[in-house]
């Protein structure tokens, strides 16, 4: 057996690339106890802090370590309510210079009022109508209203693309984000679904992101009791897919421990589906046996190359496109802007 096990590039089906360089940030004014303290008092102020300098160096950052991981494609679901314009270009931009691709969405909600709403529209359609690839992005369907969440699929339908969105992470979306479950098509992303009621029939693809729920506290999202495929995705928390795979399985094997990790490992190969490319890239991993039984118990497996589009982006471990520690260091300089702000 060679010492060395192949495999495709891993496709992160859900990030948010403007959080790289969230790790670290202060605290918030008081501690969160329940989902939406911490959405309001941690994410949301992150996201209004943002400029289009730090999200292009927290992009290059995320895939930076997204490419380290053995990941070629990210999924973003992106929000900078005060640096909207152009900000789909900046994610896409960055990443491209890494050489990971990169499906961009701008999350569109009315938390900022009808203006800021509008601004999210705005760049949907601009960034889709410039070429650019993506989805048109929703926040969730509590921060939208009903104009907004009509406007958002009308856009989707006139550039054929699907809808990106967070749906019942919470308990605090649980009813409207059913209601737009059931209106979802089948090219949609739907994120989380935590919180969606058993049985329930919705089109499109569900994004578990089992770290995430987790760290939010916002429960299980027992995502096999679905009729919809499942990918899996990160929200945020880097883009280390083979960690992400393991995590998702302990979470399925904690609540049935007759499972095996094929389920989860089909979750981890259903990301091609939403980047079929990333299925010609070529990772060369320090383990040799890439299986679901050995890649369960076994941390600590990295990428040694990385091939994307016929390119080696990374050999020995390091990235050959980029400076991995001249990004590392401006996205620290970023990220003390950031937390100034803060």
């Amino acid at each position: 057996m060679s010492e060395h096990g192949i495999t495709p590039g891993l496709v992160c089906g859900h990030h948010h690339l403007y959080s790289a360089l969230a790790r670290g940030m202060p605290a918030p004014p008081k501690t969160p106890s329940k989902f939406t303290e911490i959405l309001e008092q941690v994410w949301w102020r992150l996201d209004t802090a943002l400029d289009l300098e730090m999200l292009e160096w927290s992009a290059k950052l995320g895939a930076l370590e997204a490419l380290e991981a053995g990941c070629t494609a990210i999924v973003d679901h992106h929000e900078s309510p005060n640096a909207i314009e152009g900000s789909l270009s900046v994610i896409a931009d960055a990443c491209a210079e890494v050489g990971v691709r990169v499906v961009c969405a701008y999350g569109v909600t009315d938390r900022h009022g009808p203006e800021g709403a509008a601004a999210g529209l705005a760049e949907n359609d601009r960034f889709l109508s410039e070429g650019g690839r993506g989805m048109v992005g929703l926040h969730a369907a509590f921060t939208c209203e009903p104009g907004t969440i009509d406007a958002a699929i009308a856009l989707a339908d006139k550039h054929d693309v699907g809808v990106h969105v967070h749906v019942a992470e919470g308990p605090v979306d649980a009813g409207q984000g059913a209601a737009l479950a059931r209106r979802s098509r089948p090219n949609w992303l739907l994120v989380h679904g935590v919180h969606l009621p058993d049985g329930i029939e919705f089109a499109g693809t569900l994004a578990h992101n089992p770290r995430s729920n987790m760290n939010n506290a916002v429960g299980y999202g027992h995502p096999s009791r679905f009729n919809s495929p499942v990918v899996l995705g990160t929200d945020g928390i880097g883009a280390d897919m083979l960690d992400e795979f393991r995590l998702a399985f302990g979470k399925l094997r904690e609540h049935n421990v007759e499972v095996a990790p094929d389920l989860p490992w089909m979750w981890l190969e259903n990301g091609w589906q939403l980047v079929p490319e990333a299925q010609d890239d070529v990772v060369t991993w320090s383990y040799p046996s890439m299986t679901a039984w050995h890649l369960a118990y076994t941390p600590g497996v990295r990428p040694i190359d990385v091939i994307v589009d016929g390119k080696k982006l990374l050999e020995d471990g390091a990235a050959t496109r980029v400076d991995g520690a001249e990004i590392r260091a401006k996205a620290a300089e970023q990220a003390a802007r950031l937390f100034e702000k803060l």
